[in-house]
């Protein structure tokens, strides 16, 4: 069986793509990393300006030390095509 060929994207669509699925993605997940072990979990932006996403946490949660100790961190998005 083959494998399905994405229909190809314009440069010029890839900021649309992008921020629509930043729009679609209610939960996105934040990837952190605790010690030498990595921690992802879903969060939910309370505000997202273009591509500046904020993320409220109180600061007794575990991924708020985790964001101090290491702050790279990565927030991924999935649209419904997993995309």
């Amino acid at each position: 069986m083959s494998k399905p060929k994405p229909e190809p994207i314009l440069p010029g669509q890839v900021t649309d793509l992008a921020k629509a699925v930043l729009k679609q993605d209610r939960f996105p997940y934040l990837a952190s990393i605790d010690g030498d072990q990595p921690r992802v979990r879903p969060v939910s932006p309370v505000r997202t300006d273009g591509f500046t996403v904020y993320v409220a946490n109180l600061r007794g949660y575990h991924k708020t030390a985790e964001i101090a100790a290491n702050p790279n961190v990565e927030l991924c998005y999935l649209s419904d095509s997993h995309d």
